[in-house]
This record gives C-alpha cells, structure tokens and sequence, in this order.
C-alpha cells in the first residue's frame, strides 16, 4: 500500500504558473460504446478471438459515454478541469454521421467552458485499413492525414489544441511485436516499419493541420526512465538498447529529426526525406508516464512480466523493481522518477524540447475511497513540480482517466477512473479521488 499523503489542504500541491492546463483523459474505444454505429476496428477483431481479452470481455457498450457524453460533461464541469483529452475513432469517422457524435461532445464541452483537445489516433485502427496491411504498410500514414483532415475540417471551428498519436512505442511492441494487443502481431523486430509509419503519419498529420490553420499541435508518446539491473557491462547494454527502443526511437526523429545510431538503416523507404517530415515542428510535446523500467540483459528463456509473454529472443529482459509500492496492475509507484525522466529530457534535447504536457498519469486501484490513488497523484504532481523547478517548461497535467473503462487486453479487471462506473447499470459514482483533485484545481485557480 501506498503510504498516505498529508491533506492538501494542509500540504497543499505547490502552486503551478499561470495558465497551467488541468485536465484529464480518455479514448474512444475504451469508453464510447455504441460499436454497431461505427465501422468495426482492429480491436472488435482482436477481442472476438478467444483468450486475448482476460475476462473475456468486448468494448461493444464500455461506458456507453456515445449515448451518456452529457452526463460525463457534467462530471467534468464538476470537476473544474480546463481540459478534456479524448480521441476520435477513425472507424467512427467512416461511417455515416460518424462526425456527428464528436460535433455534440465538442458542442457539450464548449458550452461547459472546457477546451476540448482531441487525439486523432489512440489504437483503433479501421480493419478496412489493416485488411491493406495496417501500419506495415506506407501507405496507411497517408490515409491516416487524409483522415485527419478530414476531422480538423470539421471540429476546427471549435478545437484549436490536437494531438496525431498516442503512445506509438505501445502500439508497436504490444500490438505488432509481442501479439498482447491488437491487431496481435508478433513480429519481434521485423514490427520497426509500423514505428516509422506511424511516425510518418504523426509528420503528415502535422502538414495537414497545420494547412488547416491549427497552431496547437502536440503527440503523447510514453515515456519512463530505464534503469539498469545492474552496473555490470551486459545490464548497461541491455539497459541502453531498451531505452532506445522505447523512448528514444519515438522521441529523437520527432524532435531532432535523426533516429538513435544504427536504427535508421533499419527503417523502410526514403528515411532521410521521410525525417523532415517526421520532425515538422510542433507547439509542445506529450509525455504519458506510468512507471520506470529496470532491464537487464537476456536471460534465456521466456519471462512472464506484467502480464506479457517477453519472449527470449529479445535482446534483454525485464526485471522487478523491488523496494516500491505497486498499484493493482503490479506496477511500482515512483513520483521521483516522473522528475528524473523530465530533467533528462530537457538535457538531452535541450532547446529542441519544446513546452512539456502531461498527458496521462494515473493508476489502477479498487474502491470508492481511493485513498491510494489521492496518494499517487499527490506525488507526481509534486514531481511534477521538482521538475518545474529544474527548469523544464510545463504547461498542463492530464489524469488517466475519468472514468473506469475497457482496459484493453485486461477488459474490466482494472480500474483507473477518478469516477467509478458499475458496467451493468453504467453508473457513474465519483471516488475520494475526484474530490482531491477538484480541490487541488480549485486551489491552484484552475
């Protein structure tokens, strides 16, 4: 367990500047529901095959948010965010008044004084488009700017602040390399063109709204610090390879516009003409931290780690981090890292960084009063602001997520929702936690 934090009324969260964005997220297919009015996605057929899903669960109704987006406004206005962060289903999209359902929420939202801040990709996948060859093939990062133009066209007048992909590097390991996601791909390494492509999508995407005049443009990729199992020489070079494959290898071509040495040549098509693309500018940079990583090298047989099947092949392996507390998925709780990851950042890249958001931090935990979650957030916010004070430009904090949902291979069992949903009545009951937080934002003149 988690050792409690002090109130925050009587340790308040230190005070972020001016202009902080306060705000959390969501995704479409984890929460919309409504799955006979869209196309179907990549995760309809990933779910519909036995044994991916633990609790052999389906994301056809979720929260059902399509039909109850309104009640779920009102949990926000009553929240007092600044910001709501969701994404927009492409297979939604595709089919007849699929845009409609995004102009109500983005209406609803507006009205309650919130900013709505879209993400154009977050996993779901058209199958019309993976039956092409999906993110193996070049061509899907076209489709994937064509789709957004598309919406900006549409939701432009109203949303100025987007966001191309979520967590690219997840998308690529779980879905294509390991199998453990949609479409369930395992490619090991021969997966590094869906990287590219998604990546290249990101740049296109970048072109694309940029001509439609958007100036707000961000990516949320994940990110955490790797530590080494040990100092010994084989842990280091396990330890830097994973750190390039998940963090560098998504950060570096979009923020210095080269791949780490030696990935590049790895890379399908023109990479060179395709890095200018990549590395288009943006307005800020999201970051999604959960926890560090400890790596060592490979140990010669499969190992079971957080619930993934890490094959022995892989040139290194993951270890347990001991000496932390861990939420309910097992992952260990350390706020100290969030500042470690963010100061390293910002000397990797330097000037090259631009302003950092949050754009997910959250945990899984049972109960109502979720005195363990008020204990997470009160500590990374509060590394947050460490690394604030290091001298990394902030600029926003988004919690996942508002609500409990469909977590993806898990389906039901875990539940990071500052507001508790019962999925046979859909009901939606705040925690403990959405009470801390609405103080904290009120506190900071959210």
């Amino acid at each position: 367990m988690i050792a409690r934090m002090a109130n925050t009324a009587t340790n308040p969260i230190p005070q972020f500047p001016a202009g902080f964005l306060w705000g959390v997220s969501t995704s479409a297919h984890q929460i919309e529901g409504a799955a006979d009015k869209r196309d179907p996605s990549v995760w309809d057929a990933f779910t519909a095959e036995p044994g991916h899903i633990k609790d052999n669960s389906t994301a056809a109704v979720a929260c059902d948010h399509y039909h109850r987006y309104p009640e779920d406004v009102a949990l926000l206005r009553d929240l007092g965010v600044d910001a709501y962060r969701f994404s927009v289903s492409w297979p939604r999209v595709n089919s007849p008044g699929g845009l409609d359902f995004y102009d109500r929420l983005v209406d609803e939202l507006t009205a309650a004084g919130i900013r709505p801040v879209p993400t154009l990709f977050h996993w779901d996948l058209p199958v019309s488009v993976e039956e092409t060859g999906g993110w193996l093939n070049r061509d899907t990062a076209e489709r994937f700017a064509e789709y957004a133009a598309v919406v900006v066209d549409r939701l432009g007048d109203r949303t100025s602040k987007w966001i191309t992909l979520n967590e690219p590097a997840e998308h690529t390991l779980l879905g294509h390399a390991l199998g453990a996601h949609a479409p369930g791909k395992q490619l090991l390494f021969d997966s590094l063109p869906v990287a590219h492509h998604q990546l290249l999508g990101h740049g296109l995407t970048v072109r694309a709204l940029r001509a439609a005049g958007v100036t707000d443009i961000g990516i949320a990729n994940s990110h955490g610090p790797t530590w080494p199992a040990s100092q010994e020489p084989e842990d280091l070079e396990a330890a830097g390879f994973y750190d390039l494959l998940l963090n560098r290898l998504f950060a570096d071509p979009v923020l210095t516009g080269q791949y780490p040495d030696g990935l590049g040549e790895l890379m399908p098509g023109d990479v060179e003409a395709d890095l200018k693309v990549i590395s288009e500018p943006i307005d800020w940079y999201g970051i999604n931290y959960y926890a560090p990583t400890r790596v060592g090298a490979p140990q010669g047989a499969e190992i079971e780690f957080g619930g993934l099947t890490m094959p022995a092949e892989l040139p290194f392996s993951v270890r347990e981090i001991e000496g932390y507390p861990v939420t309910d998925f097992g992952w260990p709780v350390v706020p100290e890292a969030l500042t470690e990851l963010l100061v390293d950042f910002r000397e990797r890249y330097g000037d090259r960084l631009p302003p950092v958001v949050i754009t997910e931090n959250g945990c899984s935990y049972e109960g109502l009063d979720d005195q363990d979650r008020i204990a997470y957030l009160d500590g990374h916010l509060r590394a947050l602001h460490r690394a604030s004070d290091q001298g990394v430009d902030v600029r926003g904090y988004f919690v996942w997520s508002l609500l409990d949902n469909f977590e993806w291979a898990e389906g039901y069992a875990r539940r990071f929702g500052l507001v508790h949903v019962d999925f046979d009545t859909l009901k939606r009951t705040p925690k403990a936690s959405y009470g801390w937080l609405r103080d904290v934002i009120r506190t900071q003149g959210g």
